[in-house]
């Protein structure tokens, strides 16, 4: 029985599970690829439930998870909302691509990857700097045309760079960081996004697993694992962090609820308009991931969430140096190309 409602994701027409499920910690950056079986029967679970919005890219593996998402939707397809990404790329080195044959050749390639006829949700995942938004989009927006892809989203991108690719062709999702240690989207990008009719898709809502289980998820960590070399996972970051994770703590104790579920209904309480994707590998986890829909927050509850986990309180970046976020997403201007 289906316990996860679904919501309007954007003003284009799409309808999601309130809440996602984060496929790239199944095949990679978080240790070692999970048994396959395993995984499939974690995404049957999910969808069984109601969580019924999965979220790859091409990149996780690379292309491994979206092999393994498309043998888990043999005959359930239809029961699901599909998003994927394209513009990481890996081939012993990484670099983000935007150009219109790469997002061509990228789509073609997923949706073989994925067996599927269409894809509902097909992201941006970094932007690339060389090319202007607009020629990007305008491919993308072929690709609507064609019926190889539904809806169009953006990740990691900045409010100007939204407003421009949205110009060219409504943009249905944007995909960003929001979580009690991440709130610096609340600025301008959350504003943006309401503005223009998008819907905002949040990843790692659960702080990469910090708000499950603090400081000790260090000593879990595998070989391989990102999070190792991440700057809030470092020793001189993560005692100052802690702080946090404390204080959410006696709330959740408080409420009758674990912290991670305290965290996630947070991120659900910033309105009908934010869908988190919390991924995970486990089905107990999944199964504390939907209890976090049953936690009602109060205004009261909120103010106190919000003045323990003020934007600035925490300590280290994000990501380590090298990787792209919306910080550095803006592009050069058609007409300076014909300059």
């Amino acid at each position: 029985m289906a316990r996860v409602p679904r919501v309007k994701l954007g003003s284009q027409g799409l309808e999601v599970s309130a809440q996602g499920l984060g496929c790239m910690g199944m095949s990679a950056f978080y240790g070692p690829p999970k048994p396959e079986p395993d995984m499939i029967n974690l995404i049957h679970h999910a969808i069984n439930a109601g969580v019924t919005f999965l979220d790859t890219s091409d990149v996780y593996g690379p292309k491994t998870n979206e092999i393994l998402l498309g043998k888990a939707l043999k005959g359930v397809r239809e029961k699901v909302k599909l998003a994927t990404k394209f513009g990481v790329r890996y081939d012993g080195s990484w670099s983000v691509e935007g150009d219109p044959a790469y997002v061509r050749a990228a789509c073609e390639a997923s949706l073989q990857r994925l067996d599927v006829d269409c894809i509902d949700l097909y992201y941006q995942h970094r932007i690339d700097t060389r090319v202007p938004i607009e020629i990007t989009m305008g491919e993308l927006k072929k690709l609507v045309e064609e019926g190889k892809i539904k809806y169009i989203g953006l990740s990691e991108a900045s409010a100007s760079t939204i407003r421009r690719a949205h110009a060219v062709h409504p943009i249905t999702a944007i995909q960003l960081e929001w979580s009690l240690w991440s709130r610096d989207v609340e600025q301008e990008i959350i504003p943006t996004c309401r503005e223009l009719g998008i819907g905002i898709v949040t990843y790692s809502p659960l702080g990469r697993g910090f708000f499950s289980s603090g400081p000790k998820m260090l000593n879990e960590l595998q070989d391989g694992d990102l999070r190792k070399y991440m700057p809030r996972f470092q020793p001189e970051n993560v005692e100052h962090n802690k702080i946090l994770y404390d204080r959410v703590i006696t709330i959740a104790t408080k409420k009758g609820c674990t912290p991670s579920q305290l965290s996630l209904a947070w991120v659900h309480h910033q309105g009908n308009d934010v869908v988190p994707i919390p991924g995970t590998t486990k089905i107990e986890n999944l199964e504390q991931n939907i209890g976090a829909l049953s936690v009602k927050l109060t205004p009261e509850e909120m103010s106190e969430l919000e003045s323990i986990a003020s934007d600035g309180l925490v300590k280290g970046a994000r990501y380590g140096e090298g990787i792209s976020t919306y910080l550095d997403s803006e592009t050069p201007s058609v007409s300076s190309l014909k300059s």
